[in-house]
């Protein structure tokens, strides 16, 4: 997803999400696919809340590297999102809460696989990289909507603690230079770290 970064596949995508948001926010389902079928959207990654945040928060940071009509195509984007999560409000905690704590929850697998091979959690690593991302975008927006949940923070620090060991390996930022403005090392540790390979 992040080999080759793209502004307009971002956009492509955060539109979709943006369009499909009130009936997501209304549904039971914590994941909704957006793309395929005949009058689908193609090739599309399937809509949580989270997957919108992570777009247009780094969007709204690299805006200035947009052209004028992209802008406005976020800005508009950006209106929508605010305003569905302002009339389903109930609904969309429910929906960041679920998401945070599902996406933690199924790193849980990648740690008791990385502890048995060294060789799986070097190649394994970068869903979960997306994982703790989507979790950090969602945690700023609910610091934001002033949503507090003490047993997801401390779910957040044992899966760091984690992560932490596993990913010891420090390195350069491990997505597309172009997202590095948005994704500052402090916030984002583990975009800057990896697992270190196993030696024969």
């Amino acid at each position: 997803m992040t080999e080759h970064y793209s502004f307009d596949q971002d956009l492509r995508e955060a539109e979709a999400m943006v369009k499909a948001l009130e009936n997501y926010l209304k549904g039971s389902e914590l994941y909704t696919s957006i793309g395929g079928g005949f009058l689908g959207f193609g090739n599309m990654p399937s809509l949580t809340v989270g997957a919108l945040l992570m777009r247009l928060r780094r969007l709204g940071i690299l805006r200035m590297q947009l052209t004028t009509g992209q802008r406005q195509q976020l800005h508009a984007l950006q209106q929508q999102h605010k305003a569905l999560r302002d009339e389903w409000r109930a609904h969309y905690e429910k929906k960041i809460l679920w998401e945070a704590n599902s996406r933690l929850d199924a790193m849980r697998h990648y740690f008791t696989e990385a502890a048995q091979s060294m060789e799986l959690a070097a190649n394994a690593y970068k869903p979960e990289q997306l994982r703790r991302t989507i979790v950090q975008d969602i945690l700023a927006t609910m610091a934001e909507l002033g949503i507090q949940s003490a047993e997801l923070d401390d779910k957040v620090r044992q899966t760091d603690s984690r992560l932490s060991s596993v990913a010891s390996e420090h390195t350069g930022f491990l997505w597309d230079p172009q997202l590095e403005p948005a994704y500052p090392q402090k916030d984002y540790w583990w975009l800057y770290r990896k697992p270190r390979a196993p030696r024969f």
